[in-house]
């Protein structure tokens, strides 16, 4: 299956969520968790860094979808299914080790829900396949053995659970934690834990539903130095760390990097045609070795991003030949070698929009646009001032007073009718305070994504002042975010 059959998936879920796989007893050991954990972005930044100087790495999609010829697993088909009778993580390890690759990721959980681990949690896993073995212990073990660094994939989509929009419920939530604190104290420290089927166009599971910061306290609380990243480029796009400390750009899915692109990222791409084994592929084409290096690997590298690779195990839970030779092949013709560039310490935001649906006004707007396209959380939608105008600004208003300390300004650029250079000549945050506007941020042109982080601001009403050729703004958004 693929994500443009999802409405199908749906349908399937609606079933599989009626209690064929109930986690009974689930939620009893949800760990509560700790509230508002800052994070020292110094830190923080040295972990980045850290993950780019990895470079290269190996994804690994082996779960119910290897064995039923599709890309997203029926949930309503049996755990037996799932037999790599010969399951041979060492061989991975060697295959990854021979591309020059620094860590790899296994799929722990796909998007139908089956669990690659024992879990407790009453969710469909091993023990109950035809293959009753920890996958994800085999995993770890032989990639650490191998000097690899080890991250695990984790789908917060789960149709045999039925999480999905508009039925996640507290209880949910609390599967999902109990799995998370499963991953992340069983296995050994992590170098990063990848999200997916989360606040995306696909699944529809918003960060309001699921509140992101639940889970980033979490995460961050288990494995401080564990870095939580989340496939949301399609909702966030642009070069900014909006809810994920490493941007994700799915390649295999359209998805490119920048030029120029100032935060650290990961693009991630197929060296088969697809993400999960299919018949065809001991002897299908593959991914060219030039091409990997040339084309995605050097580039990506020199742009603040690495590559991770996706080879698919059989069904026998090893290698193809042809993907092992392919990844040889990589090996002779890519050598790590020095330092890769290095970053800045980048602004990484991680709670709600404070701004996002609160009533907006504006002095004046062009013709069928309004301030409240600036405050709608929606980056393809933008406020513009009135046709002729060379400043404006927009306004948030707040029932009661409100407590923040970041603010974010981003202008339309993306946009062809706006077009790529900024018209904001100059620019002002204001606060009321007593009757009066006070300035607490201001600058000449903006960066494309322009943050602002200043000590903690109490307002009811807040604004925005631009100056320029008719400047419009696609986000305006206010933060409160835990600091040290």
């Amino acid at each position: 299956m693929n994500r443009r059959e999802f409405a199908k998936a749906l349908a399937l879920a609606s079933v599989a969520g009626s209690g064929l796989w109930p986690a009974k007893n689930a939620f009893a050991q949800a760990p509560k968790t700790t509230k508002g954990v800052a994070v020292d972005p110094a830190k923080l930044r040295d972990l980045q860094q850290a993950f780019l100087e990895l470079r290269f790495g190996m994804f690994i999609h082996l779960n119910m979808a290897t064995f039923e010829e599709r890309e997203w697993g029926d949930p309503l088909l049996s755990p037996k299914l799932f037999n790599p009778r010969h399951l041979d993580p060492a061989q991975w390890a060697r295959a990854a080790k021979s591309a020059g690759m620094g860590y790899a990721c296994l799929t722990t959980k796909h998007h139908d829900g089956f669990c690659l681990w024992p879990t407790k949690t009453g969710s469909a896993n091993v023990m109950q396949s035809s293959y009753p073995r920890d996958v994800v212990r085999a995993y770890v073990d032989a990639f650490r053995k191998a000097g690899l660094k080890v991250c695990l994939y984790f789908s917060i989509l789960d149709l045999r659970q039925d999480i999905r929009a508009r039925t996640v419920t507290p209880e949910k939530i609390a599967l999902i934690k109990a799995q998370i604190t499963e991953l992340l104290t069983n296995y050994g420290p992590l170098t990063a834990l990848i999200l997916d089927g989360w606040n995306a166009s696909w699944s529809r599971i918003s960060y309001t539903e699921l509140p992101y910061r639940e889970i980033y306290d979490l995460v961050k609380s288990l494995q401080p130095d564990c870095l939580l990243t989340d496939h949301n480029a399609g909702s966030y796009p642009g070069t900014a760390l909006y809810y994920t400390d490493i941007k994700q750009y799915e390649q295999h899915a359209g998805q490119k990097i920048p030029p120029d692109s100032p935060v650290p990222s990961q693009s991630g791409t197929t060296l088969q045609s697809d993400w999960f084994w299919k018949q065809a592929y001991p002897t299908a084409e593959l991914a060219s070795a030039k091409t990997i290096v040339e084309d995605w690997l050097q580039p990506f590298n020199a742009n603040h991003c690495n590559l991770i690779l996706n080879v698919a195990p059989n069904r026998d839970g090893r290698f193809d030949d042809n993907a092992v030779a392919r990844l040889a092949e990589i090996g002779r013709l890519w050598k790590p070698g020095g330092k890769v560039a290095t970053i800045e310490r980048q602004v990484t935001i991680t709670t709600p929009d404070l701004a996002a649906g609160k009533p907006a006004w504006a002095s004046a707007s062009d013709e069928a646009v309004g301030p409240d396209l600036a405050f709608d959380d929606n980056f393809r939608t933008y406020w513009l001032a009135d046709r002729g105008k060379t400043e404006g600004w927009i306004e948030v208003r707040f029932d009661e007073a409100t407590t923040f300390n970041t603010v974010s300004i981003v202008e339309p650029r993306a946009d062809k009718d706006y077009g790529e250079a900024s018209r904001i000549t100059a620019y002002k945050v204001q606060v009321e305070d007593g009757g009066t506007w006070r300035d607490i941020a201001g600058g000449g042109t903006p960066l494309p994504y322009q943050f602002h982080e200043f000590t903690p601001v109490t307002a009811r009403r807040v604004r925005l002042w631009v100056q320029g050729r008719q400047p419009g703004i696609t986000e305006f958004g206010l933060y409160h975010e835990p600091r040290l």
